[in-house]
C-alpha cells in the first residue's frame, strides 16, 4: 500500500480546517478555559472497515502538538457498532476545532474501505485484481484511493497523465480504434514517454481491430455480458490483459471474476461508498 502524500495530506488538513474555523471556532473560544485538557473516545456505530485514523492523528497533532492518541483499532481493522476507535487526549478547544474534520474525513475513507473489503472478500478466489478509477471526489483522490487499499483492493491510475486510456469518445473523436493507437504511438515516441496503455472495446469487432494491431496494451471489456466477457478471454488467450468495466456491483461482481478476466475496474468504490457512522465523545 502507497504512503500518504504528506504534503497534499498538509495541505488538505490546513484548507480544511480553515473552511471550518475562519477566525476562530467561538463557541469553544468562549465557553472552554484555553489550557483545559480533555479525554475523548472514538466511537463505532456501524460495523465496517476503519480508515482515516492516521489522518485523524494529524488533524489533532496539527491543532496540538501535545495531542496523545491511543489507538485501539488501526486503519484497515474489521470494527463492529459498539467498538471504541481510539482515545484521544489533547487541548479541549483543538480537540472541538479538529472534531468535524476528523470524522467527516474518517467516515467518508472508513466508508470506501468498507466497500473495498466488501469486493475483495467477494472475489479473493479468483486470480483477478479489482481496481478503483477516477471517479473520486475532486481534490481527496489521493486519500480516497488511499482508502481502497487499506480495503484491499487496488489503485489504477491516479490521472490523466500516468497512462494512456483510449476510450469510446477518444476512438469516436479519432475515428477509429487503429487510428487512435497510431497517433498515441506516434505521440509517446516524440514525447519519449513510455505509458502503459488500455484500449476500450464495446464489441467484438472492435477487441479483434486491438487484437490486430499487436504490441501489449491492455483490453478493458465495456459493459459486455456475462458470457460475452467468457468469449472474449477465451479470443484473447493471454496475448493482452483483460479488464472488464462497466455496471459492476458487489451482486455480480464474483460472475465477472469467474470470466476469466485479470483486472475489474469499479467506480462504484469511491462514487458509491456509504460513509461509516462514527462519533467523538469527550469522557466527563
Amino acid at each position: 500500500m502507497h504512503k500518504l502524500n504528506k504534503k497534499k495530506l498538509n495541505k488538505f488538513i490546513q484548507k480544511a480546517l480553515h473552511e471550518d474555523i475562519m477566525d476562530g471556532d467561538h463557541t469553544s473560544l468562549a465557553c472552554i478555559p484555553k489550557d483545559q485538557i480533555s479525554t475523548a473516545r472514538l466511537l463505532v456505530k456501524d460495523d465496517g472497515v476503519l480508515a482515516g485514523i492516521a489522518i485523524a492523528k494529524k488533524i489533532f497533532k496539527y491543532l496540538d502538538p501535545d495531542a496523545i492518541i491511543e489507538i485501539v483499532h488501526p486503519d484497515g481493522s474489521a470494527v463492529k457498532y459498539g467498538d471504541e476507535a481510539f482515545y484521544l487526549t489533547c487541548n479541549a478547544q483543538a480537540l472541538l476545532m479538529g472534531e468535524r474534520l476528523a470524522l467527516n474525513t474518517m467516515q467518508r475513507l472508513s466508508g470506501v474501505a468498507t466497500l473495498s473489503r466488501a469486493f475483495y472478500e467477494e472475489t479473493k478466489e479468483y486470480p483477478v485484481t479489482i481496481l478503483d478509477t477516477r471517479k473520486t471526489t475532486p481534490l481527496l483522490r489521493f486519500i480516497e484511493k488511499w482508502a481502497v487499499e487499506v480495503g484491499g483492493c487496488s489503485n489504477y491510475r491516479d490521472g490523466l497523465y500516468d497512462r494512456i486510456m483510449i476510450k469510446d469518445n477518444h476512438v469516436d473523436a479519432a475515428g477509429s480504434i487503429t487510428s487512435a493507437v497510431a497517433r498515441v504511438r506516434k505521440y509517446l515516441k516524440k514525447k519519449k514517454k513510455n505509458l502503459e496503455m488500455t484500449i476500450e472495446v464495446r464489441n467484438f469487432e472492435e477487441l479483434e481491430e486491438v487484437l490486430g494491431l499487436g504490441g501489449h496494451p491492455r483490453v478493458m471489456l465495456d459493459n459486455f455480458k456475462i458470457s460475452d466477457m467468457k468469449k472474449a478471454v477465451k479470443l484473447v488467450n493471454k496475448r493482452l490483459e483483460v479488464e472488464a468495466s462497466g455496471g459492476i456491483k458487489l451482486n455480480n461482481v464474483k460472475k465477472v471474476a469467474a470470466t476469466g478476466v485479470d483486472f475489474i475496474s469499479v467506480g462504484a468504490l469511491t462514487h458509491s461508498a456509504q460513509s461509516l457512522d462514527l462519533s467523538l465523545k469527550i469522557i466527563k
